[in-house]
């Protein structure tokens, strides 16, 4: 049953952050221990970093800690297994003990004793410590403690770990292939940016804060000028590095604006949602944008809308009217051939008079159709 447990309790989790948990707390209660620890091998870096502690934390000791790892060849036990001795044999490698005394049932001969260290000064008794093998490569480990007082962990209990560390593995893996579908429903393939869906998804809970706190929202709503024209002449592989090139100019601006969104909508449209920073802030990165865009080899530059919360736009209510505002604006941009953003509720950059409505210009709406059904919540 405790394997069970452990199996749902990792299935049901939200994400890796919650599966770390799920996986911890799993195994210490299998395992009647009273702390355990998830921890992963950095390669890059030569450490085993811990991910999750759970149970009775000692002193320093954090739930989800920023930097709490340890250089691996300090421990030859962990040395043995990041170099996969093991998989000559064809198994896995097995669980072992350890004790603030010294040795124990399933220790191995000849390992060093910076475990028996730590249990000493974290006030722990002993502790079973699990390798976690992923897709046939050295992942990590699961560690299990006892307090000083409780009984040792025997032989049997290593067993029992093994068997909880490939359960734990299988959760991980599960885990990671749902975030990569999620991230792959989220993003533009092309472009790696997120996608429409990412932000319809963003733009609702933008919109939700809004009207909750006051939350400045603004949208840069851009439409790629020239991709037609670089496709025919060109090829569509020369369109697609076009369209890659202003991703990475659309991302490089957003950065301007702390935690933005930047996203492909379909075709040559693509967007910024900030969420937090002023309107002028916005304002200024899609005025950086209209000029790195203006020097893309290839491309014609870009029209560029903005909508914002903290302009003279009326009450948004909905992602839908700010989505709107900021399209209109696009469209007008690109109908007036601006060279800087047109802004909803502002004087544009060539005309003191910016249309306000939801829809766009006349002469833009013939264009718009194409859009219309993308563009509909």
């Amino acid at each position: 049953m405790a394997v069970v447990a452990l199996a749902q309790g990792m299935a049901a989790a939200h994400g890796s952050r919650e599966a770390w948990r799920a996986a911890a707390v799993g195994a210490c209660r299998a395992l009647g221990g009273s702390f355990a620890a998830l921890s992963v091998w950095e390669r890059e870096l030569g450490r085993l970093k811990v991910l999750v502690n759970v149970g009775e934390l000692a002193e320093g000791e954090e739930e989800f800690p920023e930097d709490e790892s340890y250089p691996v060849h300090q421990f030859a036990e962990i040395t043995e297994f990041l170099h996969e001795r093991w998989a000559a044999g064809g198994g896995e490698p097995d669980a072992w003990v350890e004790t603030a005394e010294g040795p124990a049932a399933g220790r191995r001969p000849g390992y060093c004793h910076q475990r028996v260290a730590a249990l000493r000064r974290r006030g722990r008794g002993c502790c079973v410590v699990a390798p976690i093998v992923l897709h046939g490569r050295a992942w990590g480990e699961l560690y299990v403690a006892r307090p000083v007082g409780e009984p040792v962990f025997e032989r049997a209990d290593a067993d029992f770990a093994t068997v909880l560390a490939a359960v734990v593995a299988a959760g991980i893996a599960q885990t990671e292939r749902l975030e990569e579908a999620r991230r792959l429903a989220f993003t533009d393939a092309l472009t790696g940016l997120a996608n429409r869906r990412a932000v319809d998804v963003r733009l609702e809970q933008a919109i939700e804060r809004h009207r909750g706190d006051g939350a400045v929202v603004s949208l840069v709503v851009c439409d790629l000028n020239g991709l037609k024209r670089v496709n025919d002449t060109h090829g569509h592989a020369a369109g697609d590095r076009l369209l890659e090139r202003f991703g990475s100019v659309l991302s490089l601006c957003g950065a301007m604006l702390p935690g933005a969104l930047a996203a492909r909508l379909g075709g040559d449209e693509f967007c910024l949602l900030a969420v937090g920073p002023p309107a002028d802030q916005v304002v200024k990165a899609a005025g950086e944008l209209c000029r790195r865009a203006a020097e893309l080899e290839l491309g014609d530059g870009v029209a560029c809308g903005v909508a914002s919360t903290e302009d003279p736009i009326g009450p948004v209510r909905s992602a839908r009217r700010l989505f709107r505002l900021a399209d209109a604006a696009q469209y007008r941009a690109k109908a007036e051939r601006a060279t800087r953003p047109v802004v909803a509720g502002r004087a544009g950059p060539d005309d003191p008079v910016v249309r306000l409505a939801d829809e766009p210009s006349q002469e833009a709406d013939g264009e718009r159709r194409r859009f219309r059904g993308r563009h509909a919540p």
